[in-house]
């Protein structure tokens, strides 16, 4: 056993050197992000009054996530993601310096500071799928859990730092200050990305193509049903739980009169509720199931959110996010395991960044559907409304749509498909190419054959089908073929790199159907030149 393994057994994902120095620049980049989001939402509330505006400020932070998770994730599995990282945080430190100069002078307005939030958005868009699909490179199978954990973790430990010691430095320093040192808790993360020397992938097929890896993402995230429940599940709590982070700035200021470290402190209070979560959960996890940790998770935040709705003073408004940042680790893990649990290395960046997408995109559209209601009504009401029906929604879907257990499915590539028998080898563009594979049934069974041949469909679409169908000899009883087309036959490749050590126990079960000499026969169709 490697000294690096050792190092494993006895520390957890810590043990690994390179994802240690990365989480820890990563929480003091993160400490930076949050001591931004203090600064602007408190400036908002300066240069406009307006409840909107307030909330634009999240969706300006959200929206890039969901316009360019999916792009960026493309690019991260068909590019070099230190490249891509490097860039990003390259972008990020100098939007945050151009917005601390523009302050400091007095030239930033209302619309300056969203367009500036907007680009810092841009590159944590760029950087976010990347950050998550490299975990399973950093670390070691077994320990992907806890890493997926301890990276929340960090998140809500920048989170209990960086809001009060964003509010301490706005009330001493003033909002430049915030964004000046956003922009130098960035370096630490270059530091480490820089230094990285990561072992370059063994590609034994040409890489895809951006438009083509973005069909193949978004073509993944459409069929693969572990990754759309986790998405369903996604989409119906984050709607919801956006309404606190979109109104706590009005209600901070508003409803309880405090200035900008009194705001901070309310952060800092979610942040430690999440610790305290995150340091639970890992117990939580190997006695509860996976479903009902989100589900208690989304019906806590929602009584969280109720209390802050009608909070009468600081003391109570702390001990409501307190209970939400205990609530929102929990869900917010769960979700992030099932996620990386659904998605095979070869599109994982992809299918993390429509993770992503949803749930950015759910924050975003949410913060402008509660700004506009507290614009109408008032922000009581739309911090009330948000928690009855998110907690109604929570149960609706956790009953529907429950989590899978926290077993994992092996979705490491089998390679248990035959190399294809042709005379002479095609060219990788030409196609497209219709593949038959053809079972000998007992007549008797062919009900039961089918309706196990049918979950085929979805793995076929997932992995680059364009069409699929059965068809049962209607002279030969019991003869079934099975045909899908793929676009060409350097994706038919493709196909047979991406199939997994869990389809390859579905297709033996399947095979146990077949009763023909040998197993089914298997064709490659061209369309003539």
């Amino acid at each position: 056993m490697t000294d690096q393994a050792n190092a494993s057994r006895r520390s957890g994902p810590l043990g690994y050197p390179v994802f240690r120095a990365l989480w820890i620049a990563t929480v003091v980049s993160n400490v930076g992000t949050w001591m931004h989001d203090v600064g602007a939402g408190w400036l908002m509330t300066s240069l406009s009054p307006s409840p909107l505006m307030v909330a634009l400020v999240q969706a300006a932070t959200t929206g890039p996530m969901f316009l360019l998770a999916l792009p960026a994730g493309a690019l991260a599995d068909i590019i070099d993601r230190r490249r891509m990282l490097l860039a990003a945080q390259l972008l990020s430190v100098a939007a945050a310096a151009v917005l601390a100069t523009s302050t400091a002078l007095g030239l930033t307005t209302a619309y300056a500071l969203l367009a500036a939030t907007f680009v810092l958005g841009v590159a944590a868009a760029l950087s976010a799928p990347v950050l998550q699909a490299i975990v399973p490179e950093l670390v070691g199978k077994p320990d992907l859990p806890d890493a997926v954990a301890l990276n929340s973790l960090g998140v809500n430990i920048a989170r209990a730092i960086g809001p009060a010691l964003g509010g301490v430095i706005v009330a001493a320093a003033g909002t430049p200050a915030v964004f000046a040192l956003n922009a130098v808790s960035t370096v630490a993360v270059l530091v480490v990305l820089a230094r990285w020397r990561r072992a370059g992938a063994v590609q034994t097929l040409p890489p895809e193509h951006f438009f083509g890896a973005l069909k193949a993402g978004y073509r993944y995230a459409r069929h693969s049903s572990a990754l759309r429940l986790v998405l369903v599940r996604a989409l119906g709590f984050f709607l919801f739980g956006s309404a606190l982070w979109a109104m706590l700035p009005l209600v901070a200021r508003r409803e309880l009169g405090l200035e900008a470290a009194g705001y901070g402190a309310l952060l800092g209070c979610m942040g430690a509720g999440a610790i305290l979560g995150a340091l639970a959960l890992k117990r939580l996890r190997s006695r509860v199931p996976a479903n009902a940790v989100t589900l208690g998770a989304a019906l806590l935040f929602a009584l969280a959110t109720a209390f802050l709705s009608f909070a009468p003073n600081a003391w109570v408004a702390g001990a409501a996010m307190a209970t939400a940042g205990l609530a929102w680790i929990g869900t917010l893990t769960s979700l992030n395991v099932a996620a990386q649990a659904a998605s095979p290395g070869w599109v994982k960046a992809r299918a993390l960044a429509v993770y992503l997408l949803v749930f950015q995109g759910s924050m975003t559209a949410g913060s402008v559907l509660w700004g506009a209601l507290a614009a109408q009504t008032s922000v009581s009401t739309a911090l009330m409304v948000a928690a009855v029906v998110g907690a109604a929604a929570g149960l609706i879907l956790a009953r529907i749509w429950p989590l899978p257990s926290s077993a994992e499915i092996d979705l490491s590539p089998s390679h248990h498909w035959a190399e294809p028998t042709v005379h002479v080898k095609p060219a990788g563009d030409r196609g497209p190419v219709l593949i038959e594979i053809e079972y000998r049934v007992a007549p008797e069974r062919i009900t039961d054959f089918v309706t196990a041949l049918q979950r085929f469909k979805s793995v076929r679409h997932r992995d680059g089908a364009i069409r699929w169908n059965v068809w049962e000899d209607a002279a030969e009883p019991g003869r079934v073929v099975e045909q899908f087309v793929v676009e060409s036959w350097l994706e038919h490749q493709r196909q047979h790199e991406r199939i997994t050590n869990a389809d390859r126990i579905d297709q033996e079960a399947l095979n146990a159907f077949h009763v023909g000499d040998g197993p089914p026969i298997v064709r490659h169709l061209l369309k003539p030149l």
